[in-house]
């Protein structure tokens, strides 16, 4: 029996922009919306504290493969 192991991967099917939410959201079994729920929050004192570790993100977690 060969199982793959869980890794993370944006997401192509729970995407809005990049699909970084939503793949954290498949690796840790919740809903996207709180993981853009807190993109946002991060985002309100000034943009940098959330928008540069998503790009971050974005540019390092490579894509799921398509099924």
């Amino acid at each position: 029996m060969s199982t793959s192991p869980h890794r993370l991967r944006r997401s192509r099917r729970n995407r809005i922009i990049a699909g970084v939410c939503g793949g954290l959201a498949e690796f840790y079994g919740i809903s996207a919306f709180w993981f853009r729920l807190a993109f946002l929050l991060l985002l309100l004192p000034g943009g940098l504290p959330g928008l540069v570790p998503y790009l971050i993100l974005w540019i390092i977690v490579p894509k799921a493969h398509r099924i």
